[in-house]
């Protein structure tokens, strides 16, 4: 009925693979030029958010003006307080971060942030936090707590001793002023 060979069948593919390799070409070249402008987009939104938040804080230097942005701005702007610091910081906050909002780096070294914008912290939130680090510790220096109220002499106990630095909303607003941590 049907003689079909196999070789055949592998000739007459390569048969139009080899004539059509421009095709080929153009959709592997398109290809790569979608994912370019992607990452390039990525990268540019980015950019342009972290500028913004950059401008914005040149504007609104105060405690109480940093009260009246949502959670994810209060992220951004640790996020930029850290990288006048000297630190190289990323923005991870949002559902699923594992207690993590901001990855911090500096000299080699990685620090953990978790932003709570709270009147008062309590000792609940820095063990969730702690939990969240202790297993990463071989590889993170130590975590940063910050807030834009303070913590309870509860929580301020239960973090002493351990890598996790408690930084309330007047130490932010003095360590965005002087610029050293």
């Amino acid at each position: 009925m049907f003689n079909i060979s196999f070789s055949r069948v592998i000739e007459s593919t390569w048969l139009f693979i080899k004539s059509s390799w421009q095709l080929w070409a153009t959709i592997l070249g398109i290809g790569l030029i979608l994912v370019f402008f992607e990452k390039f987009f990525d990268w540019l939104g980015k950019w342009l958010d972290e500028r913004r938040v950059k401008k914005w804080l040149e504007e609104h230097k105060t405690l109480e003006e940093w009260k009246k942005v949502d959670d994810k701005e209060f992220e951004r702007i640790t996020a930029a307080i850290f990288e006048k610091l000297g630190y190289k910081t990323k923005v991870v906050g949002g559902p699923g971060d594992r207690g993590v909002d901001v990855i911090a780096e500096k000299e080699g070294k990685i620090n953990y942030i978790q932003c709570k914008k709270m009147e008062k912290v309590s000792p609940h939130a820095i063990r969730d936090f702690y939990g969240a680090i202790v297993d990463k510790l071989k590889e993170v220096e130590k975590g940063f707590f910050v807030t834009i109220g303070g913590f309870t002499e509860e929580g301020k106990d239960f973090a002493e001793g351990k890598p996790i630095e408690l930084i309330d909303g007047l130490k932010l607003e003095k360590l965005f002023k002087e610029g050293t941590i």
